[in-house]
């Protein structure tokens, strides 16, 4: 796994950088340990939708600009297809257990680091 920091916090994340990672993503897991998350990472920056279609974690989601800024954060509902949307243009998404962010005092326009180059696809 890929390190990255945080709000001070060190967080262990799998990395979904191909458009079949994206796709599956975290679908069927039913547990993830305790700070660590899925980073999905785009080949360009645009507007995001993500869902947790076949996904019974309850996450959080954090919309991340190409400079590395959380541009927005929200909680997700397991098993729905309702679309949750980045608002503004992310290059990448980090899902944590849901309330992650909230517990560690993550807000949005903080700078993630350690994330990797953009995916070529």
């Amino acid at each position: 796994p890929l390190q990255l920091t945080l709000g001070g916090k060190r967080v262990n994340a799998e990395v979904a950088d191909t458009p079949k990672e994206r796709a599956v993503g975290l679908m069927g897991r039913v547990s993830l340990l305790p700070d660590s998350g899925m980073l999905f990472v785009y080949p360009d920056q645009q507007s995001r939708s993500f869902w947790m279609k076949n996904t019974p974690i309850p996450l959080s989601i954090a919309f991340i600009d190409s400079l590395g800024r959380i541009v927005h954060m929200t909680d997700m509902k397991p098993l729905t297809e309702e679309p949750v949307p980045s608002v503004h243009p992310a290059m990448y998404a980090l899902e944590m257990n849901q309330g992650w962010f909230t517990e560690h005092g993550v807000m949005i326009g903080q700078t993630i680091a350690g994330l990797p180059k953009a995916s070529a696809r």
